[in-house]
C-alpha cells in the first residue's frame, strides 16, 4: 500500500497548488515563429507590437500583454530571415495563438534584403495551419493548438478519433490503418511510454486532457530519431510548457447506459475506499500469511486455517441508479523565480463509470459445416471503474536559449466487477450437458506514473536535447474468485451442486491474488545543427537512447477442495458455501490449498541502447530528404535468472533500422511524399511468460510462449496532398508492408472447460498493401451551410498471413480489409454553437485465430455512430456539452464462417455476442 499512500499525497500537493492560483484577467497574445521550410523553431525574432517588443525563445515562442479592445500591426525580423508584417491582430476573450512563417534569406535572395512581407492574421491562421501538416518531414497527421481549442473534444483519444484512418477501441486504446493496437506506439513530450495494460501491448489516450496539449502528431512513416518499434503510427502527445496567462478551469458530468440504468446493477460489497479505486486490505491476503514457499510444507489443517481467514461467498449488492460521474480541474500559471520565468500547469480529474455487458459465448467442436457446442453461456458483466488522475508540469525558462522541463503524470485505476452467468455445459455430460450457474467477483488496482526531466540548450550553432525518466506501472488483483454450480439434467430433481472437487482448479472454488510491477527508465540526449550548402538549409542530428525496462509478477492462484462428497454442503447457496464452519480436516468439509508451479511467477528485465544518425536536406527548393538510419540493441530476459529453469527465455539482438523520406512540394499547397523504412515490434513480457491464467470471459486459459520471435516489418509509402485552405485536406496515398513473423493469438481446441487455451504465436510472414483517401471540407459553396464542415476517409487493405509449415493463407489476425470514417461538424462561434455526428465502421476481421480442428474466430462489421453537442453560456466561460456513444447500439458478433461466404449469417456458428449500450454523458465546464 506503499505506492498508494505516495499517490494519495502527490493528489492531495497538486489539489492544493490548484487551489492557491492567482488568476488574473488579461488578455494575452501568445505564438509560435516558425521556418517555412520545415516548421523548425526560430530564436531571437524580434516581435514588436506598438511600443511593445518581445523575442522568441530557444522554442520559437512568444507571449506579450495587450489591451483587447484594439487591433494591431505586429513586426516580426530577424538577420536571417525576410521580414514581415501581420495587420489586423485582435485578441478575443481567452489568450490568442498565432503562429508565423518566416522565409530564410538564401545567398541569391539577397536582392530582397529589406523588403517586407505584409499578411493579415487571417492569412498568416491560414498559412501557418496548413505548414504544420504541410511541412512535415514524413507522411503525418497534424493537429495544432488552435485545433485543439475549437474542438469540443476533453481528452486525447477523443481528438485522436478525428484523425484519418485512426480509431479507437474503448474508446482509449488506437488503431491505425487497420492495425491493431500491439503494432502502434505513444510518446510523451519526445519519451517513448511503457503500456499502461500490463496484459496487453497498447497505451491508453485517455489519460491526458485536450485542453494542456500543445500539438498531437501522428506519423505513419518513420524517422531515425524516434523509435522503431512501430508499424502503424507513432502517436506523439506534446503538453504546453509556459501558459500565457493564468488559466483555471473546471468540469462536472453525470452519464448513464441504456442498458444499465434499466435495471438494478450489481456490484461488490465495497471497501471504503473503493470509491478512489483503492482496495482497503479487505480482500487481500490476511496479515501474517506465508509466502510461496512456507505454505507449500504447511500441513493441510493448517492451510485450511488460513483459508478460512482469506476465502469469502460470493454474495453482492444491488444498486438502483447506477450514474457515471467525472470531474476535471486544471489550471496554470507563470511567474519569475531568481529572475528566470517558471510555468506550472496542473490537472485532477477523477471519474466513476459503471457498465454492464451482455454476453452469449459458445464454445464449438466443427466437423465441416456442422457445429457441435461444447459449452453455451450467457453472461451479466457489471464493471465499475474509478479513475483517478493528475498531471503536473514545470518549466523553467533560464535564458532565450536554455529551458528545463520536469513533467509528471499519475494515473490510479480501480475495477470492480462482478459476473453472472447461467448456461448449459457439456463437460461432464457430453449428450444432456449440464445446467450451470457461476459468478465471478474481482477487484483490480492499476497505477500508471510517469517523470520526466529535459533541457533545451542553443550553443554555437548546435542545439542540444537531454531528457531522462523513470515510469511504474503497478496492477494489484488482491482478491479474484469464481465459482460454478451444476444441474445435471438427466437426473430428475437434481439440484444446483457446486463444482467442486478433490483437484485443484482455477475454473471454480478459486481464489486469485497477483501482484505486477513494472519500472521504466529512460536516459538519452540529441544534437544537432543546422548550416546551408548548395544554397540551401541542411540538418545533421544524431542522437543515443538507453532504456531499462524491469518487471516483477507474482501470482498465487487458491482452490477449495472436497475430499468426499456432500451433497447438502455441495448445495448450499453463493451466499453461504464458504463459511467458515464448512472448512475442516473431514473428508466431507471443504480444505483449502495453493495451485503450485513456478509458471506463475516470472521475473522479467530488456536493456535497450539506441543510437541514430539523420540528416534533413533541401536539395533544391521543392525536394527534401529526410534520411538515416537507427540502431536498436535490445537484450531481454524472461522467466527467471536460472538457465536451468524451463521459464528462462533470453535473447539479445541488433536490428538496424533504415529510413528515407522524400518530400516532392509541387506548390505552396501540394506536396507528394515518398518513404521507405524498416521497424520492428517486440512480444510484450507477458506474451513470453509461461504463466497459465484461466480467463472466465473467454472460458479458457492464456498461456505465453517463450519461443516468441519479434515481428519485422519493412513499410513503403506514397502520398499526395493538397491543403486548399485552412482545416481542409484532400489526400490520396497508397502504402505497402512486408511482416516477418507476426505476432498472433490462436485458439487451441482440445477439449470443453479448462483444457482450452489461447496461445501466442508466431505466423511465417505476412503482406499488406493499400489504398487511402482522404478529405476535410468546409462546406461554406452555401450560405446556409457556412458554419458546417464534412470530412472522412476510407482504407482499403489487402493483407494475407502465409505460413508454408502449416498451409495458411488468410488474414492477418485484427486486420480489417476495410475502413470509414465519416463526420459533419457544425461549429458557430458567434453563437457558441457546436455539433459534430461521427460514423465508423470497418471490415470483418479474425478475432483469434483457428487451427486445423477449429476455424478462425471472426469479428463481423459493427457501425457505430456517434453524436455530441456543445454550447457556451454564460458570456463564454462556462460550456455544456452532451455525448451520445454507440447510438445504433448493435451486438458485437465473432463467428465460426462455416459456410465460407466471408460474412455471417444464420448458418454460421455464432461463439461470442456481446452488447454494450448506448453512453450518454451530460458535462458542465467553466473557465475562471
Amino acid at each position: 500500500m506503499e505506492i498508494h499512500q505516495t499517490y494519495r499525497k502527490i493528489c492531495i500537493a497538486g489539489a492544493f497548488l490548484c487551489g492557491t492560483f492567482i488568476f488574473a484577467q488579461t488578455h494575452i497574445l501568445e505564438g509560435r515563429v516558425l521556418d517555412d521550410k520545415d516548421n523548425s523553431p526560430v530564436e531571437g525574432v524580434t516581435v514588436s507590437i506598438n511600443d511593445k517588443q518581445v523575442t522568441t525563445d530557444v522554442s520559437g515562442n512568444f507571449s506579450v500583454s495587450l489591451d483587447p479592445k484594439l487591433t494591431y500591426t505586429l513586426k516580426i525580423s530577424n538577420a536571417q530571415y525576410q521580414s514581415k508584417e501581420i495587420s489586423d491582430v485582435s485578441l478575443s476573450e481567452e489568450n490568442t495563438h498565432l503562429d508565423i512563417l518566416l522565409h530564410r534569406l538564401e545567398a541569391k535572395e539577397s536582392n530582397i534584403e529589406g523588403v517586407v512581407l505584409k499578411s493579415s492574421a487571417k492569412k498568416e491562421s491560414i498559412a501557418s495551419t496548413i505548414a504544420l501538416q504541410k511541412n512535415s518531414a514524413v507522411v503525418s497527421q497534424v493537429i495544432g493548438v488552435e485545433a485543439i481549442k475549437k474542438s469540443p473534444d476533453r481528452n486525447t483519444g477523443e481528438v485522436l478519433k478525428r484523425v484519418s484512418g485512426v480509431s479507437l477501441l474503448e474508446g482509449k486504446y488506437i488503431v491505425v490503418r487497420g492495425l491493431s493496437d500491439r503494432y502502434n506506439q505513444a510518446m510523451l513530450n519526445g519519451i517513448q511510454l511503457s503500456s499502461t495494460e500490463p496484459d496487453k501491448k497498447t497505451f491508453s489516450f485517455d489519460l491526458f486532457p485536450a485542453n494542456v496539449i500543445e500539438t498531437l502528431v501522428i506519423n505513419k512513416a518513420f524517422i531515425p530519431e524516434y523509435t522503431g518499434e512501430w508499424a502503424g503510427g507513432l502517436i506523439q502527445v506534446n503538453t504546453k510548457d509556459i501558459p500565457a496567462k493564468n488559466f483555471f478551469n473546471m468540469q462536472v458530468g453525470v452519464g448513464a447506459n441504456s442498458i444499465t440504468i434499466n435495471r438494478e446493477f450489481a456490484i461488490q460489497k465495497s471497501g471504503k475506499y473503493d470509491f478512489l479505486g483503492i482496495d482497503d486490505k479487505g480482500r487481500a491476503l490476511p496479515s501474517g500469511f506465508p509466502t510461496k514457499n512456507a505454505f507449500g510444507i504447511l500441513s493441510e489443517a493448517q492451510k485450511t486455517d488460513f483459508g478460512k481467514g482469506y476465502v469469502k461467498n460470493f454474495d453482492y449488492n444491488n444498486l438502483s441508479w447506477p450514474e457515471n460521474l467525472s470531474f476535471q480541474a486544471d489550471g496554470g500559471f507563470n511567474t519569475k523565480v531568481f529572475g528566470k520565468e517558471l510555468g506550472v500547469i496542473a490537472v485532477l480529474n477523477y471519474s466513476n463509470l459503471k457498465r454492464r455487458t451482455d454476453t452469449k459465448n459458445r464454445f464449438f467442436t466443427i466437423n465441416g459445416e456442422n457445429a457441435d457446442v461444447n459449452f453455451d453461456y450467457s453472461t451479466d458483466k457489471y464493471t465499475n471503474e474509478v479513475i483517478l488522475g493528475s498531471m503536473l508540469n514545470l518549466s523553467l525558462k533560464l535564458n532565450a536559449n536554455n529551458k528545463i522541463s520536469i513533467k509528471n503524470i499519475i494515473t490510479h485505476t480501480g475495477v470492480n466487477h462482478v459476473s453472472l452467468r447461467t448456461g448449459k455445459d457439456f463437460e461432464f455430460d457430453p449428450i444432456n450437458g449440464t445446467n450451470i450457474i457461476a459468478r465471478e467477483l474481482g477487484f483490480k488496482e492499476t497505477t500508471f506514473y510517469n517523470s520526466t526531466i529535459n533541457g533545451n540548450h542553443k550553443f554555437a550553432g548546435l542545439n542540444l536535447n537531454w531528457y531522462g525518466s523513470f515510469g511504474i506501472l503497478d496492477q494489484y488483483v488482491p482478491m479474484l474468485q469464481r465459482l460454478q454450480y451444476n444441474e445435471y439434467t438427466n437426473l430428475p430433481g437434481s439440484p444446483y451442486l457446486a463444482l467442486i472437487s478433490n483437484g485443484l482448479s482455477q475454473k471454480s472454488g478459486s481464489f486469485f491474488n497477483s501482484n505486477l510491477n513494472d519500472y521504466l527508465y529512460n536516459a538519452g540526449a540529441d544534437l544537432s545543427k543546422s548550416f546551408e550548402l548548395f544554397g540551401q538549409k541542411q540538418t545533421v542530428k544524431a542522437g543515443y537512447l538507453f532504456q531499462v525496462k524491469d518487471r516483477i509478477y507474482n501470482a498465487r492462484p487458491f482452490s477449495v477442495q472436497l475430499q468426499g462428497f456432500n451433497q447438502a454442503l455441495l448445495a448450499q447457496s453463493f451466499e453461504t458455501i464458504f463459511n467458515p464452519s464448512n472448512f475442516g480436516s473431514n473428508s466431507n468439509q471443504f480444505t483449502f490449498n495453493e495451485i503450485a508451479g513456478n509458471q506463475y511467477r516470472y521475473i522479467a528485465n530488456t536493456i535497450l541502447n539506441a543510437g541514430f544518425l539523420q540528416l534533413d536536406n533541401n536539395i533544391t527548393d521543392w525536394i527534401r530528404a529526410v534520411w538515416g538510419v537507427r540502431v536498436e540493441n535490445f537484450d531481454q530476459l524472461i522467466g527467471s535468472t536460472k538457465k536451468s529453469d524451463d521459464r528462462f527465455v533470453y535473447s539479445k539482438v541488433t536490428d538496424f533500422l533504415p529510413a528515407l523520406n522524400l518530400t516532392f512540394k509541387l506548390n505552396d499547397k501540394m506536396n507528394v511524399r515518398i518513404a521507405g523504412s524498416q521497424t520492428v515490434v517486440r512480444p510484450e513480457f507477458r506474451e513470453l511468460s509461461p504463466l497459465a491464467y484461466y480467463d472466465f470471459d473467454l472460458g479458457a486459459t492464456v498461456i505465453g510462449n517463450k519461443d516468441l520471435q519479434r515481428t519485422k516489418i519493412t513499410n513503403a509509402d506514397l502520398r499526395w496532398e493538397f491543403y486548399p485552405r485552412t482545416g481542409e485536406i484532400i489526400s490520396v496515398a497508397g502504402f505497402y508492408k512486408n511482416f516477418k513473423n507476426p505476432i498472433e493469438v490462436y485458439f487451441n481446441q482440445s477439449g470443453a472447460g479448462t483444457s482450452n487455451t489461447f496461445n501466442f504465436l508466431n505466423a511465417e510472414k505476412a503482406n499488406a498493401y493499400g489504398a487511402e483517401f482522404e478529405f476535410r471540407r468546409k462546406l461554406d459553396f452555401a450560405g446556409f451551410l457556412q458554419n458546417f464542415t464534412a470530412g472522412g476517409n476510407f482504407s482499403y487493405i489487402h493483407n494475407r498471413v502465409k505460413d508454408t509449415k502449416t498451409n495458411t493463407d488468410r488474414p492477418m489476425q485484427g486486420q480489417s480489409p476495410y475502413t470509414v470514417n465519416a463526420s459533419l461538424q457544425y461549429d458557430n462561434s458567434k453563437l457558441g454553437l457546436s455539433s459534430t455526428v461521427l460514423f465508423n465502421v470497418i471490415g470483418r476481421r479474425i478475432l483469434y485465430v483457428g487451427n486445423d480442428q477449429v476455424p478462425p474466430i471472426w469479428e463481423a462489421p459493427r457501425p457505430l455512430l456517434d453524436y455530441q453537442i456543445a454550447k457556451k453560456i454564460w458570456n463564454n466561460k462556462a460550456e455544456i456539452k452532451l455525448n451520445i456513444s454507440d447510438i445504433l447500439n448493435q451486438r458485437a458478433k465473432y463467428y465460426h464462417d462455416l459456410n465460407n461466404n466471408e460474412k455471417y449469417d444464420k448458418t454460421d456458428a455464432l461463439a461470442i455476442e456481446r452488447l454494450t449500450g448506448t453512453n450518454i454523458s451530460l458535462t458542465l465546464g467553466y473557465s475562471f
